[in-house]
C-alpha cells in the first residue's frame, strides 16, 4: 500500500518509524530485536535508510596504501523486503544520489517494484566523509530534483533505453524531504521553499521533514508551505533522544 493511500484513508493519527540496516557484521535479527517491540503501536509504515559507500585507505603488507570501497550499512532493498514478510507492514527505502549512476537507479527502482515495494523516499543525500561538497557519481544525479524526475518518467514507462517498446510502468509513491530550519546549503527559507515547490510540482507525493526539537519551526514550516502552494502532506520527522552524546551530535550531524 502507498504512503499516501495510508494518510487519506487514516481515521486517526498515524505512526510511522525510520530504521537503519544493521551494521556489516551483525545480522538482521539485531534489527528485529528493535523492530519487535515497536509493532504494538502498529506502523503505517517503515523508512530503510540508505548509507553510500565509503573510500578508505588501507595500509598494505608493504607499507603502502591501497583505496578500497566500504560499505557498513548494506542491504536497504532486502531489509525492506524482509520487514514486510515478516511484520506485514509497508516499507520506505530511501533513494540517494551519492553512489549511482543513472542506470544503477534505474536497476535499483525495478528491484524494488520487483519486490512489491511501492514506496520511495528521494534525496540527494550526503557528502561523502572524504568531500566538502556533495560530488555526484559519474553519470548520477547532482540533485533530487533529477532524481524525483528518474522515478517519474519510470512510472511513465519511460525508461533509459528509449528503443524499450510496450514498456511496463512503475507505480512508486514518492516522497521527498523537506527543513523546517532550511537546508543548511539554501542561501534562505524563501529559496529552499521554492526548490521544494518544485519537487512537488515534478510529482513528489508527500514530504518528510528533517528532524526538528521546536514544534513551533514545523508549525511555522507547514503554513509556509501552504502559502507558497504545496499542498501535499508534510510528515512530521521525530528523533527521541536517548543519550546526552546526541545532543552534541546531533546539530552538528543534520545541521539543525
Amino acid at each position: 500500500m502507498k504512503v499516501i493511500d495510508h494518510i487519506n484513508q487514516a481515521k486517526g493519527t498515524l505512526v510511522s518509524f525510520e530504521v537503519l540496516p544493521p551494521l556489516k557484521g551483525k545480522g538482521i535479527e539485531a534489527l528485529y530485536k528493535h523492530l519487535d517491540p515497536l509493532m504494538e503501536f502498529k506502523p503505517a509504515f517503515i523508512n530503510v535508510t540508505y548509507h553510500r559507500s565509503e573510500h578508505v585507505y588501507k595500509k598494505k603488507a608493504d607499507g603502502n596504501f591501497e583505496k578500497v570501497i566500504v560499505r557498513k550499512r548494506p542491504g536497504t532493498e532486502s531489509i525492506c523486503a524482509a520487514i514486510m514478510n515478516k511484520y506485514d507492514v509497508d516499507t520506505v527505502p530511501h533513494l540517494i544520489c551519492g553512489g549511482f549512476s543513472v542506470n544503477d537507479t534505474e536497476d535499483a527502482l525495478l528491484n524494488l517494484q520487483y519486490l512489491g515495494i511501492d514506496n520511495v523516499l528521494v534525496l540527494r543525500g550526503d557528502a561523502a566523509k572524504n568531500e566538502t561538497t556533495f560530488e555526484p557519481e559519474p553519470g548520477g544525479h547532482k540533485f533530487a530534483s533529477d532524481l524525483l524526475r528518474q522515478v517519474v518518467n519510470l512510472n511513465a514507462g519511460v525508461y533509459l533505453e528509449e528503443d524499450l517498446k510496450a514498456t511496463n510502468k512503475t507505480t512508486f509513491c514518492i516522497g521527498v524531504a523537506g527543513y523546517p530550519e532550511k537546508h543548511f546549503e539554501a542561501p534562505n527559507m524563501k529559496a529552499d521553499l521554492s526548490y521544494l515547490k518544485a519537487k512537488v510540482d515534478g510529482g513528489a507525493d508527500y514530504i518528510v521533514t528533517q528532524m526538528f526539537f521546536d514544534n513551533e519551526k514545523y508549525y511555522s514550516f507547514v503554513r509556509d508551505c501552504r502559502e507558497a502552494g504545496i499542498n501535499v502532506p508534510i510528515i512530521p520527522g521525530l528523533k527521541p533522544i536517548y543519550n546526552r552524546k546526541q545532543l552534541n551530535m546531533l546539530p552538528k550531524t543534520f545541521h539543525i
